[in-house]
């Protein structure tokens, strides 16, 4: 899952962006509302972190720009301001939910959890697909009962493909999901991470599920 965070004061920004990197989340960050934007035009993202009091444009007028593109990103809004009126405000310009400095990261950690899952979705802490189970909670990975240790990476990238078992995934929209834009490894990262998924996930189970499509990525699927 891959969140933005656009906040101008710089050691909390720091201290978020480190935070949710220990979360296994992949953090992009930005200390202006026109960075902002041109990060939300560059990537796609599953979340977003925006303080409203921030130079060059606030984010007030961010999280208007984007919803007047059809943008519905998830937007969590930061802010020292804790009036009804400032709440009522941000909720109108777009905002899925508003946080008042200071705060608890346990707090923020959890509504953006409450963000990330779909609309009208019953919060799911277990996928499965034939003898492959994912827990969300725990992150605990079982293939036929058995346990398996995945790193950090590992499972968000099996986290991201059994949430969308059966889609075809290409390189780039896995990659754009699961690292930010200071990531600097070779083309062929997402080729390395499903070669050591299908290691440990596949290799001497059937049915396979990691599948190649030529030309397309790959895709999360049993097959017999």
């Amino acid at each position: 899952m891959r969140i933005l965070v656009a906040e101008d004061e710089k050691s909390l920004n720091k201290i978020l962006t480190e935070r949710l990197k220990a979360e296994h989340y992949s953090v992009d960050s930005c200390y202006d509302g026109q960075e902002a934007l041109d990060y939300l035009e560059s990537a796609e993202y599953d979340a977003v972190v925006l303080d409203i009091m921030m130079p060059v444009l606030d984010g007030l007028s961010v999280l208007k720009k984007i919803r007047g593109k059809n943008n519905s990103t998830p937007v969590i809004l930061l802010t020292a301001k804790d009036s009804i009126e400032d709440r009522v405000q941000g909720l109108d310009a777009g905002a899925n939910d508003y946080l008042v400095k200071p705060f608890a990261f346990e707090e923020l950690l959890a509504r953006i959890r409450v963000l990330l899952r779909k609309p009208a979705e019953t919060p799911k802490t277990c996928y499965q697909i034939a003898d492959l189970e994912v827990h969300m909670d725990t992150r605990k990975v079982l293939r036929a009962g058995k346990e398996v240790k995945l790193s950090g990476k590992e499972f968000a990238l099996l986290r991201y493909m059994i949430q969308n078992a059966g889609i075809v995934l290409s390189r780039d929209r896995l990659e754009e999901h699961l690292w930010n834009f200071d990531y600097a490894g070779g083309s062929n990262v997402i080729d390395v991470y499903i070669r050591y998924l299908r290691k440990k996930i596949d290799e001497g189970y059937e049915p396979k599920l990691i599948h190649t499509v030529r030309g397309a990525g790959y895709v999360l699927r049993a097959e017999e």
